[in-house]
């Protein structure tokens, strides 16, 4: 039983994933050969400038990713658990410093790079001595290039609290922080998050304060640069590619929810309504508490109009409808199966040009009509207003009069689940100047940005030209040459991503998602029917009394002729419904 039950769902997922495979030929045919015609035209970009490290004399922390940048960060090798806590996964998804490989912009300038796809990844970097956000203005900003696009994933950082889990612990998802920062898409979910994290004076607990409103996250495979910048006058500013897509105060409360402090009343939850409070605007008029005499419910809303008058060219004996005359039996017909053949009707052409058949007056409003009558309805003289608790000093309120205030910051870290590898991250600032961040952007992020557009322009062509390609390894290909780590690999990833967004993984994987769900179906109907088997073979069979009387032949003809004119009703039946819907 085990063994039949395994090997239908072995032969359910082969069959799912390789039609999966087969059908999703086209697409990675193209994803491939797009980076080959990138590449190649990349290599004949004589014009792009070269890098060259930039000097920022007044960052806390500013990352260009050189050669040295293994002595700042450090991958994780944590373990992180899912919601229910049945699962633990390591931030298994490797890191990688190089060039990019889609549109590069400057000659020899690389970026932080997450290298696997449905994999989570993590990495940190120390700050040389901790950040103190004290009364001065926040400026965080770094580039994101989506070079394999994101459908799912995030791309963004988290200024890391200086704390004792930070120098004691690996980086993970439980490591405390202040700010996380940047985009995230995934389902329908597509936003840059701006969450800053408060303490409750009150409670001693930790809320996430979340930004509401913000940017749609930017997917194009060139840079965007992302920048966040906190005032001392407790307003906000969030920039894509140097525009400014949201501002704000702290304390709007259109900006932050929860807000950052609390309403300063509330509801008395111990009041109660008084049983004598009328909140009833419109009562009926008592003095209209029976229908009129003269009201006459039975009059229709619409009557024949008195004085219209019948056209003299209206011809009553002409028919609306005729046999139609291009209509020709069918060749299988059967007058005596199907009985007589009777062609569709159709409009009578005669008819355009005059009215045919019976004519009645058009319909009017009826003067008389009242309707149903009901009882009128005037204000209400006791009528006190809708009822609500009274207010009461709360309790729990406090006063956060500087949010832009951070606890002390030790650390920059990335903590990202993405189902789009070769995500690249660079020139990465973090200190108090935004004179300084702009000169940053200009110096860097303008400069690849002109030339990413100009190759992803001049790219246009050799991508519509790929489309007919079929140098690169397909989707069936590699289910062929492996089908066992082919269908692992794919189950995994619709495993990983229906933890995060179940509609969004039976949208990306729905030949996985088929097979699991046939497989269930499968299953259970082969449960359903090993047990009624065993119940049904438990069961005993009656006692036999004697063999039947043998049937006369004057019944067996009886019999055999019922069964025969059951049959031919039942054709006819069939050709009648067939004759029915095909016209």
């Amino acid at each position: 039983m085990r063994g039949l039950i395994s090997y239908s769902l072995y032969v359910l997922a082969v069959c799912a994933a390789a039609r999966g495979a087969a059908a999703q030929d086209n697409v990675v045919d193209m994803e491939i050969t797009t980076s080959s015609s990138i590449e190649a035209q990349a290599t004949d970009s004589a014009s792009a400038p070269v890098f060259s490290p930039y000097v920022a004399t007044e960052a806390v922390f500013f990352e260009q990713f050189t050669d040295d940048w293994e002595s700042r960060w450090k991958a994780s090798s944590a373990k992180k658990e899912t919601g229910s806590g049945d699962d633990v996964f390591s931030y298994v998804g490797r890191w990688s410093v190089e060039e990019p490989i889609v549109f590069p912009g400057i000659q020899g300038d690389k970026g932080l790079v997450v290298k696997d796809r449905a994999a989570h990844h993590a990495i940190s970097a120390k700050f040389p001595e901790p950040l103190d956000n004290t009364g001065k203005t926040l400026v965080v900003q770094y580039e994101v290039k989506t070079q394999d696009g994101l459908e799912c994933g995030g791309a963004y950082l988290k200024l890391l609290s200086d704390s004792d889990e930070l120098h004691s612990e690996e980086f993970s998802d439980k490591t405390p922080y202040q700010v996380m920062f940047g985009p995230d898409r995934c389902g329908s979910t597509n936003k840059v998050h701006f969450i800053v994290r408060r303490k409750n004076p009150k409670t001693g607990e930790y809320e996430e304060k979340h930004m509401i409103g913000g940017p749609h996250s930017a997917s194009t495979k060139t840079s965007s640069l992302y920048t966040l910048i906190i005032k001392p006058d407790q307003t906000f500013e969030v920039r894509v590619n140097s525009e400014v897509l949201k501002s704000g105060s702290f304390f709007d409360a259109l900006n932050f929810a929860p807000g950052f402090n609390p309403p300063l009343e509330i509801e008395d939850p111990d009041d109660v309504k008084p049983a004598d409070w009328v909140d009833d605007a419109m009562i009926p008029d008592p003095e209209q508490s029976t229908k009129p005499e003269d009201w006459d419910e039975t009059e229709p809303r619409e009557i024949p109009d008195p004085d219209a008058v019948k056209p003299e060219d209206w011809d009553e004996d002409m028919e609306e409808l005729i046999p139609d005359p291009d209509a020709e039996k069918p060749e299988d017909w059967d007058d005596e199966e199907d009985g007589e053949w009777i062609p569709a009707l159709v409009s009578n052409p005669a008819c355009e040009e005059h009215g045919c058949g019976k004519w009645t007056a058009p319909l009017i409003p009826n003067p008389l009509y009242k309707g149903k009558w009901v009882q009128p309805r005037i204000p209400n003289p006791d009528y006190k207003g809708p009822w609500s608790p009274r207010k009461i000093p709360n309790p729990d309120y406090f006063e956060d009069k500087t949010p832009s205030d951070l606890e002390p910051i030790g650390a920059i870290g990335f903590e990202l689940w993405t189902m789009q590898k070769d995500i690249l991250f660079d020139n990465i600032y973090v200190g108090h100047s935004i004179e300084e961040a702009e000169k940053i952007g200009n110096a860097t992020f303008a400069v690849k940005y002109q030339v990413e557009r100009k190759l992803e322009a001049d790219a246009k062509p050799k991508l519509e030209e790929s489309k007919e390609a079929d140098e690169a390894p397909s989707m069936w290909k590699l289910f062929t040459e492996d089908p066992v780590t082919f269908l692992a690999e794919r189950i995994n990833a619709f495993y990983l991503v229906f933890q995060e967004d179940p509609i969004y993984a039976v949208k990306m994987f729905p030949e996985t998602a088929a097979a699991i769900g046939v497989a269930g179906v499968t299953i259970l109907s082969i449960l359903f029917g090993t047990i009624l088997f065993l119940i049904g073979g438990q069961s005993t069979e009656p006692a036999k009394t004697g063999k039947p009387a043998k049937a006369t032949k004057t019944e067996k003809e009886g019999a055999s002729a019922e069964a025969t004119s059951a049959s031919v009703q039942e054709t006819s039946a069939k050709k009648r419904a067939t004759r029915s819907s095909a016209e």
